[in-house]
């Protein structure tokens, strides 16, 4: 197969959001392996409650980081007649390159029968080459919230994320594999030719220029659902609302390496698009959302108060005008000028108490931005062993429990727990031998 060249776009520095992470209870029997190269061990059995993870090395340099497990996250609405189809290539494709693969579906409040299809999926056989998960969320709560209850179970030291319509092809994972392991973070696919109907085509590749500009990443492709993340990546961003196209902008503002690739789109074979208008308006919204944290989240100052500034300024003259006009007409024999009953004058006036409470809400913001940056100095200045360490925590952490992702889970399957539609435990973990890529 021939590669596509890559285009990998640099860090953007320190500024971003604070790391959130998952915690959960271990319901796994077998080791999970960490996303650094050693198996942890795992104490069985819910009643353990919380483990410690023991210390991992630093993230290997590009070209030596020993692949153990991916994890493929892929959320579905109604799209039963996909998932059987999508299942089986991933697992082909991953027997193939001779990776070990779990591979997580997320139910997002469907309508038909996908549920019940993953539940069948999970309880195929599984062997030390695969196994498969399922989670159920009681209600559509949107992409973001299915993909992070997905991330919270996910073992693999590599993450993807796929979309159930068979849009995406499996076949793409080991290129995208070559770069996480040639040292990317995240890699994104590029959908260069799509199968998609105009109206979906033109808002998306709009809304596509106004991300790379406005964020400095320059992607061609951001709405694209086919992506890879190392397992640290997804430690240190905060996913919520409609943020799930914008992962490679705020891991790139947590100082991250991003990159794109280009995959192959095919045209959708079952079920209905869900892209609608609203979502492009969501898309906008956040995006502004996503440039005013990336941007002015550690220095809120330059933004509002430059407003302040700019406001204080023009208020300012504007008195200063007024006033010596009004000192000129008192001098004259002519009609003497009445401030108050100027209108611009009240503008004016408006204009100047506006921009100072702007400049002091900047300084308030810059205070509380101050006193959280010292609050976290010490994982600032150990960033290298805060990610392992948190990203060993959330790897070798047990199975999501109802609402640990912030979102309620009605179901799950392929996770061990005692449900009455939950397969055995053996469909997640399994022992063996553990392949290289």
């Amino acid at each position: 197969m021939k590669l596509q060249k890559t285009k990998i776009n640099p860090p953007r520095g320190g500024e971003g959001l604070q790391p959130e992470y998952y915690t959960r209870m271990n319901t796994s029997s077998s080791p999970i392996s960490s996303p650094l190269g050693s198996p942890a061990p795992v104490t069985s059995g819910l009643s353990a409650g919380l483990q410690t993870p023991e210390p991992q090395p630093s993230r290997p340099a590009p070209g030596q980081n020993r692949l153990e497990e991916i994890s493929v996250v892929i959320p579905a609405m109604n799209e039963e007649a996909s998932l059987s189809e999508l299942h089986g290539r991933i697992l082909e494709v991953c027997a193939e390159q001779n990776v070990r693969v779990q591979i997580v579906f997320v139910d997002d409040g469907s309508t038909d029968k996908t549920w019940q299809k993953m539940v069948s999926l999970c309880g195929t056989a599984s062997d030390q080459s695969h196994s498969t998960s399922a989670l159920r969320l009681r209600r559509n709560f949107g992409k973001a919230a299915a993909l992070s209850a997905g991330f919270s179970v996910a073992r693999g030291s590599i993450v993807f994320t796929m979309d159930a319509d068979l849009q995406d092809d499996p076949t793409e994972i080991p290129r995208f594999l070559e770069k996480i392991q040639g040292g990317l973070d995240v890699v994104s696919g590029w959908k260069q030719t799509r199968h998609d109907p105009w109206h979906k085509v033109l808002p998306s590749r709009v809304f596509n220029a106004l991300v790379s500009s406005l964020t400095g990443v320059r992607l061609h492709d951001h709405n694209c659902g086919f992506k890879a993340y190392r397992r640290e990546v997804l430690a240190e961003v905060d996913l919520y609302g409609e943020r799930h196209r914008f992962i490679p902008v705020l891991a790139s503002a947590r100082g991250f390496r991003v990159g794109e690739i280009v995959v192959q789109h095919h045209a959708r074979q079952h079920g209905v698009s869900k892209y609608g208008v609203s979502r492009l308006v969501k898309g906008f919204l956040d995006l502004l959302s996503i440039h005013l944290v990336t941007g002015y989240g550690r220095r809120p100052l330059h933004l509002i108060g430059t407003a302040g500034l700019l406001c204080f300024a023009v208020g300012s003259v504007g008195i200063t005008y007024l006033s010596i006009k009004w000192v000129w007409s008192r001098m004259g024999d002519g009609e003497v000028l009445h401030l108050h009953s100027t209108a611009i004058f009240y503008y004016c006036i408006l204009a100047v108490l506006l921009g100072a409470q702007c400049v002091l809400a900047g300084l308030l913001a810059e205070l509380v931005i101050s006193v959280a940056a010292a609050r976290d100095r010490r994982e600032i200045m150990n960033m290298s062993d805060a990610q392992t360490n948190s990203v060993s925590n959330t790897a070798d952490s047990s199975r999501l429990l109802p609402n640990a992702s912030g979102y309620s889970v009605s179901d799950w399957a392929g996770l061990g727990e005692p449900n009455h539609q939950s397969t055995s435990s053996r469909d997640v973990d399994s022992t063996g031998p553990i392949h290289d890529a």
